[in-house]
């Protein structure tokens, strides 16, 4: 049995989508459908993506990607999550933006390391200007940029069962909000999706 009722959940978030004013921005095949989501992706298809990028995904987001291997909007910051095949590191794609946000940050704000009594603080505690720009490097780059938003993986930051520290990362924002997994990263964005569909 899984840990993740990624079923219920993304059924829910799919049906509050298609009957809010959100659904302007779904393409005419996606409302036709009904579902904003995909067919699941394989083992073969996940351990492959494994083998490229040389490491183990995180089992919150691969059981995401076995139920729905991508997904589209979720909420009017992410457009949509990038399919097995698609996913990448960060660096590999946008090193000039890793440079320019760190090189900004070093001008802007202190830069000294941070305490792990600090950085380890999650939910409505937490700080998002806590945040080790360095792991940049590193992470997962999992969404497509939509309105100067993405979704990252950190694997620098990791469980003893495998998860990966997850971040709704933004131009915004001086840093990133950071969660303890993909599993409760999605949780809270449905959350903030619910949260703006209420303010209209």
């Amino acid at each position: 049995m899984s840990l993740y009722s990624w079923k219920e959940l993304l059924t829910q978030w799919n049906k509050e989508i298609l009957e809010s004013e959100s659904r302007e921005f779904l393409s005419p095949e996606v409302i036709a459908s009904k579902w904003i989501g995909y067919p699941g992706a394989t083992e073969p298809q996940i351990a492959q993506a494994e083998e490229r990028l040389g490491r183990k995904l995180p089992p919150s987001y691969r059981e995401f990607l076995k139920f729905s291997n991508g997904w589209g909007m979720t909420t009017s910051f992410i457009d949509k999550l990038w399919s097995v095949e698609e996913i990448e590191w960060y660096a590999a794609r946008h090193q000039e933006l890793i440079d320019a946000w760190r090189l900004g940050r070093r001008h802007y704000f202190e830069s000294k390391p941070i305490p792990d009594t600090e950085y380890f603080i999650y939910g409505e505690r937490q700080n998002p200007g806590i945040f080790r720009d360095e792991y940049l490097q590193t992470a997962l780059e999992i969404s497509d940029i939509g309105d100067s938003a993405l979704y990252l993986l950190n694997p620098q930051v990791a469980t003893e069962d495998g998860e990966w520290e997850a971040w709704f990362f933004a131009s915004w924002l001086p840093g990133a909000n950071r969660h303890r997994s993909f599993w409760e990263l999605m949780q809270a964005e449905y959350e903030r999706f619910l949260s703006l569909k209420d303010q209209g």
